[in-house]
């Protein structure tokens, strides 16, 4: 028993260091710089789509709470004036202005969603057998659910807290204060992100892969993103002088370079999926 634990932690960093040679080798590097500049680009008119979305939807979604959900995992210092600026740019906006920044949010982030297609493909090392506009088509389907998963977690961020307020008397008293709402929207928050991931790794490959193929690899990215957004807010609260380097334009740069971060981990992870596979082969 020990002898196979021993073994599939042996393995587990052997495919870890084989991902990190085939993402270096195969330009993982430079996709990461494509999903960061694509994702930047998405950013501002994704909210608007969000916001829109949900103008349309319901009207008793508040826009701290979607702005919360989307940037509530980014390090403080990072998601601070990004936040500041969205704001700004919402207290200003009428409903043309949503209604084109939902379709902008379309266009911009559905490129974004193309880089990580083709990063995951490459990872794979699979063929993709879609035409240009069922490409395209996916990345806008990825860009429309996503606007929805946010919306009905957002709804349920508000809901749940609620309902355990009803049940709170009905329950051991020391399960109450796992009953907040903080605890609630970091669960959710958490479930949105694997469900994200599981996604990227289900449907953006070329083709179709088991979950117990991918799973590792969303496992790994989880992980890893945890890890380097707590480094990198110590980074960036410690070390980091961006105002000195970029002037006004600090709060951008350290986005671009966290979203850069995200893309690398996010590739890694499909890499990682994929060297495990091989080494899997090779011992059977």
């Amino acid at each position: 028993m020990i002898r196979n634990g021993t073994g599939g932690i042996i393995l587990a960093l052997r495919a870890l260091y084989g991902a990190a040679a085939r993402f270096n080798n195969n330009g993982g590097w430079v996709m990461s710089s494509h999903i960061a500049m694509s994702m930047m680009l998405a950013l501002f008119p994704f909210v608007l789509f969000i916001v829109s979305l949900a103008a349309a939807l319901s009207q008793n979604l508040k826009v701290d709470d979607l702005i919360e959900l989307v940037f509530g995992s980014w390090p403080d210092e990072i998601a601070a004036p990004i936040t500041t600026e969205v704001r700004a740019v919402l207290a200003s906006a009428n409903s043309s202005l949503l209604t084109v920044g939902g379709a902008l949010a379309i266009y911009f982030a559905s490129n974004g969603v193309d880089a990580v297609r083709r990063a995951m493909t490459q990872a794979y090392r699979d063929t993709d057998p879609r035409g240009f506009w069922q490409a395209r088509l996916l990345c806008i389907v990825f860009v429309i659910a996503g606007g929805l998963l946010v919306l009905t977690t957002a709804a349920l961020g508000v809901a749940l807290p609620l309902y355990f307020r009803f049940v709170t008397d009905a329950v051991p008293s020391e399960l109450v204060n796992w009953m907040t709402s903080d605890t609630v929207t970091t669960v959710v928050a958490l479930i949105l992100l694997a469900i994200g991931v599981t996604a990227c790794h289900v449907w953006l490959p070329g083709h179709r892969h088991s979950l117990s193929r991918i799973m590792p690899g969303v496992g790994l990215t989880i992980l890893l993103w945890a890890l380097a957004g707590g480094g990198f807010s110590l980074y960036l609260s410690r070390f980091a002088s961006y105002s000195a380097t970029y002037a006004g334009l600090a709060g951008v740069m350290a986005a671009l370079i966290f979203l850069y971060l995200m893309g690398a981990i996010l590739i890694l992870g499909a890499e990682y999926n994929g060297a495990l596979a091989k080494l899997q082969c090779e011992r059977a």
